[in-house]
Formats: C-alpha cells, sequence, structure tokens
C-alpha cells in the first residue's frame, strides 16, 4: 500500500513537471510580438550590436542583397525570441542564411543555412565557422559585436569566391596544432629511415613502408591545413622546417641507438 502511495505521488509530480515544461513556453517561444514594424535584415533583441553597428550592418547587408542575391539575415535574442513567426517576416527561403546570436547557450553563434549555400560551402564549413567565431575564448576576446559581423564577412567572403571549403583564414590554435602535427610527423619519418646497417645512410625500404603514418601528421594537418586556409607562405616554411629539423634528430638519435646495438651483435 505505501508503495502504490509513493508511486501515485511520484506520477502527479512527474504529470505537473510536464505541464510546466512542454505548456508554458510556447508563447515564449513564438511571439511575433517582438518583431518591428519595418522591414530590416537585422533584429537586435540582445543588444549586442551598437546603434551604428547596427545601423551599419543593415546598409551592407541590403546592398549585399541587391548586388548578389544572397540573403544575409542576423536574429540576436536573450531571454525572448519571436520563434517561427521570423520565417514569415523574412520571407526566408533557399537562398537565406539566418544568423542566430544567442548567449546562453554553449556557442553564441547558430545558422540556419539555406539550401543553395550548400552547393558553395559544405556542411563542415558551417561547424568550422562557428565553433570559431562563436566559441566562448573568441567572444571573450572580441565580444559579441565582432563575432557576428566577422562571421559575416567570412561568408560574403566566400560567396564572392565562388564557395569555401574551408574557413578562410587560420587561428593561433590551428597554427600551433599544424606545427605539432609536422614535428610528430618529422619523428616518425626521422626515426622510420634511420639505417639498420653499418654501410646504410638512410633506410629508403622502412621510409616508404611506414609513409602513411607520417605523410598524414605532415603532409595533410600540417601542410594541406595551412595551405588551404592562407596564402601566407611563412605557416608552410616554418612548419617545413620544423618537420625537417624533428626528421634529422629523430634520425640522429635512432642511428646512435642502433649503431650500439650493431657493434655489440658484430662483436658478439
Amino acid at each position: 500500500m505505501q508503495l502504490k502511495r509513493h508511486l501515485r505521488i511520484a506520477l502527479v509530480v512527474f504529470c505537473l513537471i510536464s505541464s510546466l515544461i512542454f505548456n508554458n513556453p510556447v508563447a515564449a517561444y513564438d511571439n511575433p510580438d517582438l518583431l518591428p514594424n519595418y522591414q530590416t535584415p537585422v533584429i537586435d533583441l540582445a543588444n549586442s550590436l551598437t546603434l551604428g553597428q547596427k545601423s551599419k550592418l543593415e546598409l551592407e547587408l541590403n546592398d549585399y542583397e541587391q548586388s548578389s542575391g544572397w540573403k544575409i539575415r542576423v536574429l540576436t535574442q536573450f531571454e525572448s525570441t519571436p520563434g517561427m513567426s521570423i520565417k514569415d517576416f523574412w520571407n526566408i527561403d533557399d537562398r537565406t542564411l539566418l544568423i542566430v546570436a544567442d548567449p546562453r547557450g554553449g556557442n553564441l553563434i547558430n545558422f540556419n543555412v539555406g539550401d543553395a549555400y550548400f552547393a558553395l560551402m559544405p556542411r563542415i564549413f558551417w561547424v568550422e565557422l562557428q565553433t570559431r567565431f562563436g566559441n566562448q575564448f573568441y567572444v571573450r576576446d572580441n565580444g559579441e559585436d565582432r563575432a557576428i559581423i566577422n562571421s559575416i564577412k567570412t561568408v560574403e567572403k566566400c560567396l564572392d569566391r565562388g564557395g569555401c571549403n574551408q574557413v578562410p583564414g587560420i587561428t593561433k590554435e590551428q597554427l600551433l596544432w599544424t606545427l605539432a602535427a609536422s614535428i610528430l610527423g618529422g619523428l616518425i619519418a626521422g626515426i622510420a629511415s634511420s639505417p639498420r646497417k653499418s654501410n646504410q645512410v638512410i633506410a629508403w625500404k622502412w621510409l616508404f613502408l611506414v609513409s602513411p603514418i607520417w605523410i598524414i601528421p605532415f603532409g595533410v594537418i600540417g601542410i594541406a591545413q595551412v595551405a588551404t586556409r592562407t596564402n601566407e607562405l611563412i605557416p608552410v616554411l616554418r612548419n617545413i622546417v620544423a618537420f625537417i629539423a624533428s626528421a634529422i634528430a629523430a634520425n640522429i638519435f635512432a642511428k646512435n641507438s642502433l649503431g650500439k646495438n650493431i657493434i655489440q651483435d658484430s662483436e658478439e
């Protein structure tokens, strides 16, 4: 009897919580009263932009739409949102990119991407764009306004050049990651190429045999990831030098270690 009583109480509590969760937010998540009574490509409910930035961005987005045919719309929100009513207000279609900036989440920026955009920029592009400009560290250092504006500028840049597979430009974190990958590839190549015989200079057979292991960190991550994101030569040259230096150091270390073993085996 006592167990049934506890079950009935738990069921009542569950129903009350469910009604609060699923019934109350309906008005909050679809409120057309928050929409302005005039057409604008920017609705800044969270006050992420200054008045000057908002006015300038409105002019730029309207001009860009007229010149290119691509529609970019910006909605910032915090405690209230117009919800689905924004779709009819902006007549969102396949050529519309909706940028939603909401500081309550882990990532400031979210994208509602029209299908026409995917022909020029794949889904991985939008994931990288979101993580680059919407992450908490970027927003903390640059502000919500710069995160929103820079993401728009990046999209426009890619549209003007006919599409992008990766987000143009490279961050400090990516530079460090590609440098570390180049060093790792050099270490693997250096150890693999170390001579196994006393009259051998480079073990080409072993170097080619394990080539997939050192080509991926060096060629794919260390070089390709930089070359596809920036036209600067310095990061590429730096990674090449790091690869060569680490390969030489690893080769010398492995040569000395293997040389001792070769001498010991010959003496025995």
